[in-house]
């Protein structure tokens, strides 16, 4: 978090719960009803610091032999447990960074027992979002907040992506296509090997070309993969794109963990930005469609199973859901995750409150897109079924069945 706010800690005494001579002392959790609505109003509060344009807060930590920068790490990790804690409560099984033991001379605000879960990450998404903090953090060093709104001045105007959306549903019949701009995924790896944003020759702007082929081949909008590691994508080549004259809005599709990536994202020209509830918590989520709005970007909030579905149902700002048919997890497809999560009475407030559903992962076929349609989508976002295309333009008419173009 960019804010930070003061906490004093209120030290209590672990109690071994093993007395044996033979055995090494245990410690276990002692958290009451009280601690967890405590960690959830200092959550909040870390919350609130951020929306103050992530000014610093002075810190009291009842050691006083702590320097400051022990007292530091100590505020930043209670922050990490307070967010793991709310995180969990709301089902939320991506751990934010590796966890690690409490900094030098600690007293918590609860007793604690240390699990020792390891530096391993449980699943690709967690991998990629463990990189992700790692990365952010040190990006934030070389451009803080600062720097980037006032390069704001200087970003291109926002579009309007979800009007894109559904003029295009209206003109076609079809689903509004969102092209993914791909070179990689960690799931198939290298699908075009002629991404190449650093080459001076014509192959070097091949995500120009592949951008302006969707464009005419009838996509509403474009996904353009900013995750360098693990998708071979870049924010270079979203600014690229934009400076190239694609009229489409632009979405940004990068793993958020942090409002400055938004800003970032902003400053680079675009106009929509992906937000994953499998990562975020609710207060996240809420905060960050604000500063979207703030921004003039649409928030595309992704889900991938009911209980994610619900958690963003009942946010009233949301107004863009996407439906991903990859478990995040095992990172298997099954395309009828969006009829499920769109049946009974999820369904009927979605289409009271007129938001657009985008259906995500899975499809290659007209009889995908035309399953998907009926399930109640109005958009989807497809990337490698069209973009390992020598042409993507007729991928596209491939796609549907027939062409969309005109």
């Amino acid at each position: 978090m960019e804010g930070l706010f003061s906490l004093q800690a209120t030290p209590r005494v672990l109690v071994p719960t093993v007395s044996t001579p033979s055995r090494k002392p245990k410690f276990s959790i002692s958290v009451t009803r009280k601690d967890v609505q405590k960690s959830k109003k200092l959550y909040a509060g870390c919350v609130r610091a951020q929306q103050s344009e992530f000014k610093d807060v002075s810190a009291t930590i009842s050691s006083p032999s702590d320097s400051p920068e022990n007292a530091l790490k100590i505020k930043e990790w209670e922050v990490g447990r307070f967010q793991d804690e709310i995180a969990a409560s709301q089902g939320i099984r991506i751990r934010r960074r590796p966890p690690t033991g409490p900094p030098l001379h600690y007293v918590g605000p609860f007793e604690f027992r240390l699990q020792n879960e390891g530096n391993t990450p449980r699943n690709i998404l967690e991998e990629i979002v463990w990189n992700k903090d790692v990365e952010v953090s040190q990006l934030k060093e070389r451009k803080p907040l600062v720097s980037l709104k006032k390069a704001l001045e200087n970003a291109p105007p926002s579009r309007d992506f979800i009007g894109a959306l559904r003029a295009s549903n209206l003109r076609t019949g079809f689903p509004a296509l969102i092209a993914e701009v791909k070179k990689a995924s960690p799931s198939r790896g290298i699908l075009r090997e002629d991404f190449d944003p650093h080459s001076c020759s014509l192959e070097g702007f091949i995500e120009v070309e592949i951008a302006k082929a969707y464009e005419k081949g009838g996509a509403a909008c474009l996904s353009v993969l900013t995750d360098e590691k693990f998708f071979k994508g870049s924010f270079e080549n979203l600014e690229l794109i934009r400076n190239a004259g694609v009229k489409c809005p632009l979405l940004c599709k990068e793993f958020v963990i942090d409002a400055w990536q938004i800003y970032y994202a902003r400053t680079k020209g675009a106009d929509a930005i992906l937000l994953i509830a499998a990562v975020l918590p609710d207060l996240d989520i809420r905060y960050m469609t604000k500063i979207c709005k703030m921004l003039g970007l649409a928030a595309l909030v992704e889900v991938h199973d009911e209980r994610e579905m619900d958690r963003v149902l009942g946010m009233e700002d949301v107004e863009l859901i996407g439906i991903n048919n990859r478990n995040l997890e095992t990172f298997e497809v099954d395309i009828s995750n969006t009829k499920r999560l769109l049946e009974g009475e999820r369904g009927e407030i979605i289409r009271q409150r007129d938001i657009i559903v985008v259906g995500e992962s899975g499809m290659f076929t007209p009889a995908d897109v035309a399953y998907i349609q009926e399930a109640g989508v109005k958009a989807i976002l497809v990337g490698e079924s069209i973009v390992k295309q020598e042409d993507p333009r007729s991928g596209i008419t491939g796609l549907f069945g027939k062409d969309i173009s005109s």
